[in-house]
């Protein structure tokens, strides 16, 4: 039986035909296709931003790399085009992390998400920093006042001008507090990221970045609640409600709901206990390429999922827990090493932790993978493996 045709029987709810391992392996072969990681990949990073609606950016320079090696010609400076030209912007959404989202999908996702976001930075502006509700308002008016006139600022700029125009405050300013500070604007939708400056952030005022703001009074939950379902599902899936909650900082109630808002747009299927709701489309078999990549445990492979992350570990050789390196190298959806990389003038290279003894089918993809990233780099790439 064919891969595709043993998903179909799947999808049709005729129960599961595949063992727990193999099903696993198979799931997370059809996100690397959901998600753009296989041939042919994503026009450019427009379709990518599109497809996965937000993408975790903590790390611009690996994230980057996230968002360009979903497209077919990978290039370095495509992101930061679209950057500047503020057609993707990289701000707080969803979770209270960074990510990279268009500005056409910012003020529906923020206005859906951001009052459970803000409740969590204010908690720790009062309770850790100990500001009041009028500091935070005066800092924010400085804020505003300093990006209207003088936009495309640096943190460290924004700090600089807190502690000149506020003194009372100026012992209290630190680079923490104006990072939770920032982060509460951008969930507010009052800032967003502005045009980078030498590669650093700079912060803008919302409104001169995001096309438009809808107003708590005639926003639609309902509909933006049925529009995440779809989104998500259809560049994430398959995907469980839980891995939806988790992603969005949403209760499960409210995933549900939205889910069930376009009943007939999704199908599911059961494994190991789990629901997996995916758009309607065939799951990737074996034969699809490229089989290696080297990603940060932030991609959306890993941390765009909670409730199922670990389709990716289909043999259970990976440890539970805390994650022991920042990268991961993938073979066929499947972790075989934690990684790490270093990028110097000469090279970048590439320590692997293998979780088992490499294969040289497992070894050779990784290489594969390495000279992909290398050329993105414009550097020859080293692997090194024990």
């Amino acid at each position: 039986m064919s891969e595709s045709t043993r998903w179909t029987t799947a999808a049709a709810h005729s129960g599961p035909v595949w063992g727990a391992a193999e099903g696993s392996r198979s799931i997370a072969r059809w996100r690397l296709g959901n998600q753009h990681l296989l041939a042919p990949g994503a026009d450019c990073v427009d379709d990518v931003m599109s497809r996965l609606l937000a993408v975790q950016a903590e790390n611009p320079g690996q994230s980057a790399w996230a968002v360009a090696t979903r497209t077919a010609r990978p290039d370095d400076t495509a992101l930061q085009e679209a950057l500047e030209q503020g057609r993707v912007l990289r701000t707080h959404v969803l979770r209270p992390t960074w990510h990279y989202v268009t500005a056409d999908d910012l003020d529906w996702l923020l206005a859906l998400t951001g009052p459970r976001v803000v409740g969590v930075v204010d908690s720790q502006l009062q309770r850790d920093l100990g500001l009041s509700t009028r500091d935070v308002d005066e800092l924010t008016t400085v804020v505003l006042d300093l990006l209207g006139t003088d936009p495309d600022r640096t943190r460290t700029e924004v700090t600089t001008s807190l502690r000149q125009r506020v003194p009372r405050l100026a012992d209290t300013v630190t680079g923490r507090l104006t990072m939770l500070l920032m982060c509460r604007l951008e969930v507010e939708r009052l800032v967003a990221s502005g045009r980078p400056r030498g590669g650093e952030h700079t912060y803008a005022r919302y409104e001169d970045r995001v096309p438009g703001r809808v107003d708590a009074e005639v926003f639609d939950r309902d509909a933006a609640l049925a529009g995440l379902a779809e989104r998500y599902f259809t560049g994430h899936g398959p995907a469980t409600d839980k891995d939806l909650a988790y992603w969005a900082s949403l209760p499960i109630t409210d995933i549900r709901r939205g889910r069930e808002a376009i009943d007939g747009a999704l199908e599911s299927f059961e494994h190991e206990g789990r629901t997996y709701w995916h758009a309607d489309d065939a799951a990737p078999d074996d034969r699809v390429e490229p089989h290696g990549h080297l990603l940060q445990v932030l991609d959306e492979m890993y941390r765009g999922y909670q409730d199922s992350r670990m389709v990716l570990d289909a043999r259970g050789v990976v440890p539970r827990g805390r994650e022991s390196a920042i990268g991961m190298a993938l073979v066929d959806g499947q972790l075989v090493a934690g990684m790490r990389r270093t990028v110097s003038t000469r090279a970048v290279t590439f320590a692997l932790s293998p979780y088992a003894p490499l294969t040289p089918v497992e070894r050779a993809a990784i290489d594969a993978a390495a000279e992909r990233y290398g050329t993105y780099l414009g550097l020859p790439a080293q692997v090194e493996a024990p």
